[in-house]
């Protein structure tokens, strides 16, 4: 197979560091094992960004997600985690991961996760009359 899971995450430059501007990435096929059965749980990831100076190649993000396939972990923590590790590569001016689960048990679950750098303020929302 020429495409194998990775933990590495991968980063290019931000081509426009001076503006502050929205990445937002869905990733709809996340998948890792419930640390309690070993059954497949399913999720939809939203991630969305502002870079500072980096940015994250999707190809990585990509083999980085399909890293989680074959491991248990609890919804809370393998949000956490992500983002923990997205923010350590990039360093980002503020992210923000929602993974929004599938059922299990007639249950769903959505988790929702944030990093802002102490020092970012953002911009105020225009309102157009």
């Amino acid at each position: 197979m020429p495409s194998q899971p990775s933990k590495e995450l991968e980063t290019f430059d931000n081509p426009q560091p001076a503006r502050d501007y929205s990445i937002r990435i869905r990733i709809p096929e996340f998948t890792c094992l419930c640390p309690k059965t070993g059954q497949p749980d399913f999720a939809e990831l939203h991630l969305e960004y502002v870079p500072r100076h980096l940015c994250v190649e999707l190809k990585a993000l990509k083999m980085y997600v399909w890293s989680f396939r074959d491991e248990g972990a609890f919804h809370e923590a393998v949000t956490n985690r992500i983002l923990e590790d997205l923010v350590a590569v990039t360093q980002p001016k503020f992210m923000r991961l929602t993974a929004d689960f599938n059922v299990r048990g007639g249950i769903y679950t959505t988790v929702v996760a944030e990093h802002r750098d102490p020092e970012w303020q953002p911009p105020v929302p225009v309102t157009l009359p």
